[in-house]
């Protein structure tokens, strides 16, 4: 079966992306300086003052960072991309150049230490030093460009990304850019030989039939 948008979100990036949100609040709250409250005594992630300034490049780079811990830094490179350029993405704003510039420089810093860590308090300790040592940007007048991928995934020649793995490192989860839904191994297997996916073939690798992309040169089309 598979999910469709609203129990993706539900069930995966929302719900880490939550998480990771709130716990990058409540750490610069208590470490940082102090941020606008709700009625449950929590921050509230919909106050004014949250937006292109240390708090938000603290937050985009510790989620950033936590996604990179959960399913790499490829496949947390294009979820962060897919969020700038979605109309109605999360914490995103595509339509200043400067806010996605720092967005987007914000992402590569959090996918940096994520790669080095596993723990997420240690990921919070480092952004935070990284946050000192003005290694985010936290103004949209800094002069800092972002030279990384900055192509929206609808513009990519392949959609498909792989979320999760076995324990033996096999592919075992799928997720479609464009379409929006989570499949297993053997959906995918499935709709690739059914020609829903011109851009991917299937291989038997150690007696399993997997999904793979087509060679094209360029890595960020590659299954992660």
């Amino acid at each position: 079966m598979y999910y469709e948008a609203s129990d993706l979100k539900l069930k995966l990036f929302d719900r880490l992306f939550e998480e990771a949100r709130a716990e990058a609040y409540e750490y610069f709250d208590h470490h940082i300086r102090r941020l606008p409250k709700g009625a449950n005594g929590r921050v509230n992630a919909r106050a004014a003052g949250l937006d292109d300034n240390d708090v938000d490049a603290f937050r985009h780079a510790y989620v950033s960072g936590v996604f990179t811990q959960e399913y790499g830094e490829l496949t947390a490179n294009i979820l962060g991309l897919a969020n700038e350029y979605d109309p109605v993405g999360q914490a995103s704003n595509s339509m200043d150049p400067r806010s996605m510039n720092m967005d987007l420089w914000n992402n590569r810093v959090g996918r940096k230490y994520g790669k080095k860590t596993r723990g997420r308090k240690t990921l919070l300790k480092l952004i935070h030093q990284a946050l000192e040592r003005g290694e985010l940007i936290v103004d949209l007048d800094d002069s800092r460009k972002f030279s990384g991928l900055t192509a929206a995934p609808k513009r990519m020649p392949k959609s498909i990304i792989a979320l999760t793995k076995s324990k033996s490192g096999r592919n075992e989860t799928y997720y479609d850019l464009l379409k929006r839904v989570v499949m297993t191994r053997v959906e995918l297997v499935e709709r690739i030989l059914a020609g829903a996916y011109s851009g991917y073939s299937v291989k038997v690798i150690r007696g399993i039939e997997t999904p793979v992309s087509r060679r094209d040169g360029k890595r960020i089309n590659n299954i992660g």
